[in-house]
């Protein structure tokens, strides 16, 4: 309607009413823009702290099982090194060789909350988070300690010669009374506490002398030690990075 009756008072070359027709124009739309550039912030506001609300919602459970695999590793770095003193020791106990040496081949995993991060990079909506929480939310994301942990304690050559050389009924007894404890769902929280090995002493005997007699054994321990301080380490790095995020959040430090 505006238009039509501009286009009249051009004809007709009303000049001054051609001027305010303008500047109402330029005025209207200048309004529509900055009325939708603001609503557009509204928008990514609420986008943004809902994708901080569930992104430190991850990051939190993941910090907690961080922590878990923390403790765990270095309770099976303190394995192989009990292991070690314990096979230079000819005389040491029998019983307790065959657990430290078990525990020292032991691994352990939890995958990383990534979802709400990956849906966020892949909208392109990084610049949406508080300061500096992208960029310490990649440190964390850009690698799977823990999987890479996992798969090369997995493929160790220890863990192979231990596991081949300790008895199908003993690992089944350490299995029993003296592994892991798991949580309701069935995620590893650490080792038994209170280790109980239904085993004869004369198997315990036999297989500890196997372990000693093995020089495979000892030298793969090294090798071993090497690959769980590795684990340990970057996976305290992970916890690290991920309490940086968590700050960056203005979560509390839990």
């Amino acid at each position: 309607m505006r238009y039509r009756r501009l286009i009249d008072q051009l004809r007709q070359q009303r000049w001054m009413a051609i001027g305010i027709d303008l500047v109402i124009v330029v005025v209207g739309v200048f309004i529509g823009i900055q009325v939708a550039n603001w609503n557009q912030s509204l928008a990514d506001e609420r986008l943004g702290r809902a994708y901080a609300e569930r992104l430190g919602a991850d990051l939190e459970r993941d910090l907690a099982s961080r922590r878990v695999l923390v403790a765990y590793y270095r309770a099976v770095l303190d394995s192989v090194e009990r292991t070690d003193a314990l096979l230079a020791e000819p005389a040491s106990d029998p019983k307790a060789l065959v657990i430290a040496a078990y525990r020292a081949s032991e691994l352990n995993y939890r995958a990383a909350s990534r979802a709400t991060w990956d849906e966020i990079v892949s909208s392109g909506d990084t610049g949406l988070l508080p300061r500096d929480v992208g960029r310490t939310a990649a440190d964390y994301f850009a690698l799977d300690s823990a999987r890479t942990s996992v798969d090369l304690l997995g493929a160790s050559g220890y863990r192979q010669h231990v596991r081949s050389i300790i008895p199908l009924s003993v690992q089944k007894a350490l299995r029993a009374g003296c592994s892991d404890v798991r949580d309701e769902g069935q995620d590893i929280t650490g080792f038994m506490p209170d280790c109980q090995l239904d085993v004869a002493p004369e198997t315990l005997l036999a297989t500890a002398a196997a372990l000693r007699a093995e020089p495979g054994v000892q030298a793969s321990l090294r090798f071993q030690y090497s690959e769980v301080f590795s684990a340990h380490a970057n996976i305290t790095g992970d916890a690290i990075a991920i309490e940086r995020a968590l700050a960056a959040l203005g979560r509390p430090r839990q």
